[in-house]
């Protein structure tokens, strides 16, 4: 199975679930794969399913990156927030690095996934 990968920090979370509810038409018919808190958030709100995995601070990120260096991944998702330390950060650069590494389209805010979103479905 080929997934949609879905991850948002938790400053933007309501970002990430009103993204999915803008784009619901598009994301319907794609396997999506979540971090855990991310993932639980869009299916409660929106009614899709979505994979978990492990929460990001505790692995889930990483649970992703191991999906895309599998060829398991088609694109992500990551509404990042910058401004905000996050003390697994190195877990968020491995996932970046995997990305560029396996030339997997990697949007980091709502612009970028727009962009993402109209050109992969």
């Amino acid at each position: 199975m080929i997934y949609f990968a879905l991850i948002a920090h938790d400053g933007k979370k309501d970002d990430m679930v009103a993204w999915v509810n803008a784009n619901r038409s598009r994301l319907e018919d794609e396997a999506l794969v979540a971090t855990h808190t991310t993932g639980t958030l869009i299916e409660t709100h929106t009614g899709l399913n979505v994979t978990k995995m492990l929460s990001g601070p505790l692995g889930g990120d990483l649970q992703i990156g191991a999906l895309i260096a599998t060829s398991q991944i088609k694109a992500v998702v990551f509404l990042r927030d910058p401004l905000t330390p996050h003390p697994h950060e190195p877990d968020i650069s491995a996932l970046m690095k995997v990305c560029d590494t396996h030339n997997i389209p990697l949007a980091t805010n709502i612009a970028t996934a727009n962009l993402l979103i109209a050109q992969l479905t």
